[in-house]
């Protein structure tokens, strides 16, 4: 198969595209209302307010860098290895993203680089014809990568048309999303046709993408195998068990839970404690997805009874464990510290259909897994995690038994140490073995016919 750009790309539906246009005008100032209402939260909402329309970009710009865009954290993440081996073959690197909370951690992960001029961090602007225009004609971009799900038509149209390989990465299709696209006709696959290739997670992605009619579609793997855990954060995980009361102590991490699941974990994680099954009582640590739900999760465990501190009230080392039965993780960018002070996950986003968040990266750090019914954003890594035994579904409808089935497998594998033992290992052996996407993607792109000289 040829990655080459293609000379005949999915045509620009005009009619369309015409009214999708009008559509994000008459948008426009909502769109504004939304980040002045986010502002309540955090004034960074409000930062860079010129470049979602393509203007207010400091000197020096960078030109003839590889665009990269990660829409939020998880994207960002994803593309840390890929960011990685493009700088060490001494490409400079444009960052794009869409949210302030993938823009904050592209600067906790590549602070360095972007200091020395290497990397540029930008919004990618609203998907206004002329927004876009202006700032493909400032930034010149030699070649486009988009992370995962990211397909705005103005954006990929108009790469197209002007020559510009731009190419879907680290690319995931779930069957709703399929539906969804087909539902929009001839437009909504012309859309994906227009990318000049398109880089598959897994052989259920790439059929999809195919289905659409999409002819440059490449299996290359799950890149967020590749990311390395920071280290500094693992050993302080570590040190929260061996410097406080946590070493005698099975802790639980909630992770990255999403509005509603918190009643449940928070439900079943209170019969657990008053099933009286443990001699030394379990530790449960619930983080939040998003940072603006910190104050309402607080909250809810208050309601629920339970004995909690943030982690914001001490430094490194837990202080005061004993007698708490919750910790809010109320932090960003500590994940792999959870993980690693953990000896369970229960994964947010797969107890309501979200789709599920990352199992991978609690599987690096050697932390086996709970998945609910929902894990369609991480279909093919789930289903490995589960058949190697690095991962448990929960059975049941959790509305419905209010929890009991959470409560009845964290405490069956809480006094089960074989067992739990067991699961992480493979957990460990589940991240080693699905690792090698970097070098497939680079591999992929590198036979393009282009040149990135």
């Amino acid at each position: 198969m040829s990655l080459t750009p293609n000379s005949e790309y999915g045509a620009r539906p005009r009619v369309w595209f015409a009214a999708y246009q009008i559509l994000w005008h008459l948008l426009l100032p909502l769109a504004f209302v939304r980040l002045a209402w986010r502002a309540r939260h955090s004034i960074e909402y409000l930062s860079y307010l010129p470049e979602r329309l393509g203007f207010g970009y400091n000197k020096p710009i960078l030109q003839n860098a590889v665009w990269i865009h990660a829409v939020s954290v998880g994207e960002t993440r994803a593309a840390q290895p890929l960011i990685e081996a493009y700088l060490a073959r001494g490409e400079s690197i444009l960052l794009t993203h869409m949210t302030l909370n993938g823009r904050r951690t592209g600067k906790q992960l590549f602070s360095k680089a972007i200091v020395s001029g290497k990397i540029r961090q930008v919004y990618l602007p609203y998907d206004l014809y002329w927004s876009v225009d202006r700032f493909l004609k400032v930034f010149k971009p030699k070649l486009g990568l988009f992370m995962e799900t990211e397909a705005w038509p103005t954006v990929v149209f108009h790469c197209a048309e002007i020559g510009l390989p731009l190419f879907l990465v680290n690319a995931r299709l779930s069957e709703r999303s399929a539906r969804r696209v087909n539902r929009f006709g001839k437009a909504g696959r012309a859309l994906f046709q227009a990318f000049a290739g398109i880089l598959a997670q897994t052989p259920f992605d790439a059929q999809r993408y195919q289905r659409l009619g999409v002819k440059c579609v490449e299996i290359i793997g799950n890149l967020k195998f590749d990311v390395s855990l920071d280290q500094g954060l693992l050993e302080q995980g570590q040190r929260w068990k061996q410097d406080s009361h946590l070493h005698q102590r099975l802790m639980v991490c909630a992770a990255s839970t999403r509005d509603g699941e918190e009643a449940i974990i928070l439900k079943a994680w209170k019969d657990l404690l008053l099933s009286n099954a443990f001699t030394v009582a379990p530790l449960l640590c619930l983080v939040p997805r998003h940072p603006e739900r910190f104050s309402e999760v607080a909250d809810q465990i208050y309601s629920a009874g339970l004995k909690f501190r943030r982690r914001s009230e001490w430094g490194n080392t837990p202080q005061d464990t004993e007698g708490l039965e919750v910790i809010l993780g109320d932090s960003m960018g500590e994940m792999p510290m959870y993980y690693s002070a953990a000896d369970l996950v229960v994964m947010g986003g797969s107890l309501l259909p979200f789709g599920g968040q990352n199992l991978i990266e609690a599987c690096a750090a050697g932390c086996p897994v709970l998945l609910g019914e929902h894990t369609y954003n991480f279909q093919q890594a789930a289903l490995d995690a589960l058949e190697v035994g690095a991962a448990k579904r929960i059975q049941g409808d959790l509305l419905l038994g209010e929890s009991i089935a959470l409560m009845e497998i964290l405490k069956s594998l809480l006094l089960n140490p074989d067992e739990l033992a067991k699961m992480t290992l493979s957990a460990k052996n589940y991240s080693a073995a699905h690792q090698g996407a970097t070098k497939k993607l680079l591999a992929a792109l590198d036979r393009q016919n282009f040149s990135l000289n």
